[in-house]
């Protein structure tokens, strides 16, 4: 079997690195908010391009914690509107309605997948405040232009960049083209943690101390409390083991892209239409994600031959029984790639003999 994902063997290759690590902290005696968090911090930012990066718990907590700060600085309000794209994980979505705010759902580019810049301009409204791409499989929204239309309208711009560790458009890296990013280190990440973990980056100081202050129980200092806060802190564990991982992400990114580009090149079935890949945009292929209006026929023979898939995702936001207010929403681009995306097997570990014999399954399928 080819299974989608090998954690075990990805991580395998830092072993001794990551079992080094792990120890010092663990003689350190020192857990949470200590000096391995801070590296990590001061590290991901210059990797991202930016002034601060501020760890937290887990990635829904990166977003989530950002559009709280703002609201808490005074740019943000219950009842504003947050542009966002319809097809994307639910965590997105949960960012925004748990801060009281209103999610305007608009339809992705048909061949990125990735919000259309036409489609946010046409959803601006005299409520809108935020826009809040989804850097989807790994590949950078429309940046340049979705920020000169932030620009023009006054509005606040949240790159959900759970999927792009690394990604760049035009040499410029995700998480540094808006006001702020949010990042995930949940293991199956390009930039994967041994459980979980997030982070913010921005150039906005005054934004990066309220997060963090927000993400300790809203404590500046201790027993004293600014905010209503949130226990979200990045613990020493994780960020050791993130600063052994982000030393390897290059090559992460470049053993992913030789199997894309494996993928690109030999799979051929008229069945299937593959992602688009354009050479002034650095996709990062935290998952590659082929359509195909046989999906699910697709994804058993594939399973009967050998060859893990998943379907990220199967139901949409506006779909799901959470957010039934929703549901009678018109989204036909969203609801069709819903039923027809599959992500195939992609990883440092997975090797060219698989992901060669991937394609050749693919290719027989009829």
């Amino acid at each position: 079997m080819i299974p989608f994902l090998d954690l075990k063997g990805i991580n395998a290759a830092y072993r001794e690195e990551l079992i080094a690590a792990v120890t010092q902290v663990i003689d350190s005696g020192w857990y949470i908010n200590g000096n391995e968090c801070s590296l990590f911090e001061k590290e991901f930012a210059t990797y991202c391009g930016v002034k601060f990066c501020v760890g937290v718990g887990n990635g829904l907590d990166a977003l989530a914690i950002t559009l709280r700060a703002w609201k808490e600085l005074g740019m943000l309000k219950d009842g504003d509107e947050v542009i966002v794209p319809a097809n994307t994980y639910i965590a997105t979505i949960l960012a925004i309605t748990n801060n009281c705010l209103v999610p305007v759902f608009v339809e992705p580019d048909k061949e990125s997948f990735n919000i259309s810049p036409s489609q946010v301009l046409n959803a601006i409204t005299s409520k809108t405040k935020v826009i809040f791409p989804v850097h989807l499989y790994g590949c950078l929204a429309e940046m340049p232009e979705l920020r000169a239309i932030a620009d023009e309208y006054g509005l606040l711009v949240l790159e959900d960049a759970a999927q792009a560790h690394g990604a760049s458009f035009y040499g410029q890296r995700s998480g540094s083209w808006g006001h702020a990013a949010g990042f995930s280190f949940y293991p199956g990440k390009n930039l994967g943690a041994l459980g979980d973990g997030g982070a913010v980056t921005t150039n906005d100081e005054e934004l990066a101390n309220t997060i963090r202050i927000l993400a300790n129980y809203g404590s500046h200092k201790k027993y004293e409390n600014l905010f209503q806060g949130f226990n979200s802190r990045l613990d020493e564990m994780q960020a050791a083991i993130l600063r052994v991982k982000l030393k390897h992400i290059e090559f992460e990114i470049q053993e992913r892209r030789k199997v894309a580009r494996i993928y690109l090149d030999k799979i051929v079935n008229p069945c299937v239409i593959l992602p688009k890949w354009n050479v002034f945009e650095q996709h990062v292929f935290h998952l590659f994600v082929i359509k195909s209006a046989k999906r699910n026929s697709l994804q058993n023979f594939l399973l009967q031959n050998g060859v893990q898939t998943l379907i990220h995702y199967p139901v949409p936001p506006h779909k799901q029984q959470a957010y039934l207010n929703w549901s009678s929403l018109a989204l036909p681009i969203t609801e069709c790639l819903h039923k027809q995306v599959l992500s195939l097997p992609i990883s440092s570990f997975l090797g060219l003999k698989n992901a060669n014999r991937v394609s050749d399954i693919i290719n027989e399928f009829k």
